[in-house]
């Protein structure tokens, strides 16, 4: 085996080349002393693989925010409208406008809270992924529901589409759970410097989304606007938590 010394701009390098019986080079770190460029090049890999889930995932939040804005229509009057029918016209379409913002909101604080869990995360395991993908299923759902309330919610069958309404919302704040409990079963998937105060904001959160979407779901029976009401009223909460999520992410 035979050693060389390496020097160079950024100084000592502590490696040696050895050549094999074939005649091929190779870098060996010395006993006692880690092979960085190994372990940047883990580091690297690993961040690609949170990057392609972070990626793939943000192209499905914004796809589901964009099929929100389908439920805006323009008003079909003819040319011959007046300023006013028009007005009235798009007044009576109050209930879509409802329903986009309390949805678009919703969808946006999930993508906040989902961009808040992966500054934690150093890389993925199946669990994870799979988990991923079943919140990423039912955000595809919301603008469904979301049409669902847009059509019905001045008619009778309001107290029903407003339930699943809001039950969409009640399995997707499980599964969100379901995702963030698959970080926390290991913990190898966690960053060293993972805040654990932000950790344990986000357990308190979690904890307090599926029972009130229940609440939320149920109430639809009582009248629409109490889900409509609730589920308001937990966008306007999570925005501030979230936010403190991302400002602090870790330590």
């Amino acid at each position: 085996m035979r050693f060389s010394v390496l020097s160079g701009l950024s100084g000592y390098n502590p490696t040696r080349t050895r050549h094999t019986e074939f005649g091929v080079s190779e870098s060996v770190a010395p006993e006692g002393i880690p092979n960085l460029p190994q372990q940047v090049s883990a580091a690297q890999a690993q961040e690609k693989e949170t990057g392609r889930l972070e990626a793939f995932s943000d192209g499905v939040f914004a796809v589901a925010i964009t099929l929100l804005a389908l439920d805006l229509r323009v008003p079909n009057l003819g040319g011959h409208a007046s300023a006013w029918s028009l007005a009235v016209a798009l007044a009576q379409q109050w209930p879509s406008y409802i329903a986009f913002v309390t949805s678009f909101f919703t969808v946006l604080i999930l993508w906040v809270s989902h961009h808040s869990i992966f500054r934690l995360v150093q890389k993925t395991n199946a669990r994870l992924l799979f988990a991923n993908g079943l919140l990423l299923l039912l955000t595809t759902i919301v603008p469904f529901s979301t049409s669902l309330v847009t059509e019905y919610l001045r008619f009778p069958a309001a107290k029903l589409a407003c339930a699943v309404y809001g039950g969409v919302f009640v399995v997707m704040s499980l599964s969100f759970s379901l995702l963030w409990y698959g970080v926390l079963s290991d913990r190898t998937l966690l960053k060293p410097d993972a805040s654990a105060a932000v950790i344990e904001r986000i357990n308190r959160s979690y904890r307090l989304g599926p029972p009130v979407y229940v609440a939320a779901a149920a109430g639809a029976f009582i009248s629409p606007y109490v889900t409509i009401g609730i589920c308001t009223a937990l966008w306007i909460f999570w925005a501030f938590t979230a936010r403190g999520d991302c400002d602090e992410g870790t330590s």
